[in-house]
């Protein structure tokens, strides 16, 4: 038997990494997913991979326009949602307050912050009362890495999101945390130096980068009843980065 069996599972920008990992994992543990991509040809990729029990529905977490079609989608063949994870997120680095533009600004919150409200917002009326709530963070909401602050203000800002709307959905037993990965094996190192890679690791006090697997089993920790009384929280995944 499996964490999720018989649940209903919406996870954006699920076409690789950490997202298409868990989404995998859902659906191991019993879960029908629905997941979204902005690219029909990395979307199409995802599905054939998780194989079974899964939706792909194309769309761009920032537009509500294709925010209510997935949802949209979801009513249609399902009814309702049991477990949403908003992971939609981009962000510039090496970009000091010297340097933020209008643009950089703009594109980022618009998908970390604005998109994830909008996500979140638009899928309550399919919620099931005592459903979970989880939003892709980051350690940068903690840390001042220099060169990221307007990505880090924007995983400041889901941060607080959680805390509020553990209150907000309180009375409807929906439970709200936050996920916030280190440095993950992903796409992001595709051309990366090893010496670089290196220095990342050399930050990180289990002495290596943490893998997409590892960051699914948290999510399927949050999305299952093993977390029935974890709310509102923060959770770190990330080989101690944030914590020493």
């Amino acid at each position: 038997m499996g964490k999720l069996d018989g649940k209903v599972a919406v996870i954006t920008a699920a076409t690789s990494g950490m997202a298409l990992a868990t989404a995998k994992l859902f659906v191991e543990e019993g879960a029908y997913v629905f997941i979204t991509g902005r690219r029909k040809d990395a979307l199409d990729e995802a599905v054939k991979s998780i194989g079974r029990n899964v939706t792909g529905v194309q769309g761009d977490a920032s537009k509500l326009s294709d925010l209510d079609a997935l949802y949209a989608k979801v009513k249609a063949e399902k009814g309702h949602i049991d477990v949403l994870f908003a992971s939609a997120g981009t962000g510039d680095f090496n970009v000091p307050i010297g340097s933020v533009t209008e643009e950089i600004f703009d594109k980022t919150f618009n998908l970390n912050v604005r998109g994830t409200l909008f996500t979140v917002q638009k899928a309550l009326p399919l919620f099931r009362d005592g459903g979970s709530i989880i939003m892709n963070g980051s350690i940068v909401s903690i840390k001042g890495i220099s060169g990221m602050g307007v990505y880090n203000a924007s995983k400041a800002a889901v941060r607080s999101f959680a805390r509020t709307w553990t209150n907000d959905l309180k009375d409807r037993k929906i439970r709200v945390n936050v996920l916030s990965p280190g440095t993950i094996q992903t796409g992001i190192f595709d051309g990366i130096p090893q010496e670089v890679i290196d220095g990342f690791k050399a930050l990180i006090p289990m002495g290596r980068v943490g893998q997409p697997r590892e960051i699914a089993t948290v999510a399927l920790f949050l999305a299952s009843d093993d977390s029935s009384f974890v709310t509102g929280i923060e959770l770190f995944v990330d080989g101690g980065t944030a914590q020493v």
